[in-house]
């Protein structure tokens, strides 16, 4: 969601059916020609037409039933001072133009963005007619492996070091609780952009808070913290990419299979097969495409205390460097670097800070969120 010079990167209601897919494209150029009436459910959100945006460049895909997650991202444009709401257009239009032109995509790749100044925008067309129902999400591009299934939402700046102003934070919380509140998903079901791809987008500085953004969303919802997981994992499968496929390939290895944990971190069909026969293995449903589910990994991944060694540590040494630790180095060794990291890491997401790798630990060092951060 970036200029070239910067790193780039529903539930239905319970009365529908299985999930459904629709392709908007003979309707296409009457739907963009009009010009939208303002939403009256969500007034404070400024729609394609009033930021002027370009019609898409193909037809626009509806999927109706898939949608399960939130996706923050960060622009990686320059952390601008100008918050009025002309820089807000400026920026969507210059989105739309770099994913249209130089992205080759049929329309901006993300579903909202914030700016600065707290203004919410549409971003791919037909975004927020569907969040007005709820029935459906437009398929878009902001995230490989989750543009079916999770709304992204794209926030100006870069925040690698620094972190988003308050009326962007504000106004993030405002829009994924309405989020929330129109597919049915709940606080614990928002992840960063780097949870599923290798990228520095959301910015370390910026995940960080996603545990007080979590905590924040769900107070707003009124989500008591017993309805919320003692875990949710990140539910990995083969579209998917980054580091923490990698990680999973790391504790796959250590549990006898032989897969490979150099260059780029890509799903193969030897992991698939992996994944299923440790499945079957351990009484579980073989997944056809050989998701990472709750019990997979909950079932493959060891505790480790200070005098761990081996693949499970490279595991933790692989992923925590992109989660904004780069002391951190594979060793194979549970080093005193990978052992501050690890209580860093504890003490943000609400769990004892005694350094000790159990099941709660794993889940928030591969991108997964616990109880007891809220």
């Amino acid at each position: 969601m970036t200029p070239p010079h910067f790193e780039r990167r529903t539930l239905l209601k319970a009365t529908l059916g299985a999930a459904s897919v629709a392709v908007v494209g003979t309707e296409l150029a009457a739907a963009t020609a009009a010009q939208a009436a303002p939403s009256t459910e969500f007034p404070w959100i400024i729609d394609c037409d009033s930021w002027g945006a370009k019609p898409p460049t193909s037809g626009i895909v509806l999927r109706q039933g898939t949608t399960r997650k939130i996706i923050v991202h960060h622009t990686a444009y320059p952390n601008s001072t100008d918050y009025s709401r002309e820089q807000a257009i400026w920026l969507a239009r210059d989105i739309q133009r770099l994913h249209q032109q130089v992205n080759g995509w049929a329309d901006s790749g993300q579903h909202f963005t914030i700016s600065r100044g707290g203004y919410v925008l549409e971003g791919r067309r037909r975004s927020l007619e569907t969040l007005e129902t709820g029935l459906a999400q437009v398929q878009a591009a902001h995230c490989p492996g989750r543009n079916h299934d999770s709304i992204g939402i794209e926030n100006e700046g870069t925040y690698i070091s620094e972190t988003p102003p308050e009326a962007l934070w504000n106004s993030l919380v405002r829009l994924s609780v309405a989020i929330c509140e129109q597919y049915n998903i709940k606080a614990h079901n928002m992840f960063g952009h780097w949870d599923f791809r290798a990228t520095l987008c959301p910015g370390a500085a910026f995940y960080r808070q996603f545990p007080q953004l979590r905590r924040d969303v769900a107070r707003e919802l009124g989500t008591p913290t017993s309805e919320i997981p003692l875990r949710t994992w990140p539910d990995i499968y083969s579209s998917i990419g980054g580091p923490v496929v990698r990680a999973a390939q790391w504790l796959l290895r250590h549990r006898g299979y032989e897969l490979p944990v150099t260059g780029p971190a890509t799903w193969s069909p030897a992991m698939t097969a992996a994944i299923q026969d440790w499945q079957t293995k351990n009484g579980l449903p073989a997944s056809p495409d050989g998701t990472m589910t709750t019990e997979t990994w909950e079932t493959l991944a060891p505790e480790l205390d200070k005098d761990a060694t081996g693949d499970p540590v490279s595991a933790i040494q692989n992923i925590l460097p992109d989660k904004g630790y780069p002391d951190v180095t594979i060793t194979g060794a549970y080093d005193h670097a990978t052992k501050k990291a690890v209580q860093d890491l504890q003490r943000l997401h609400g769990l004892e800070p005694n350094g000790k790798v159990d099941t709660s630990t794993w889940c928030v060092i591969v991108g997964g969120i616990v109880r007891e951060a809220f």
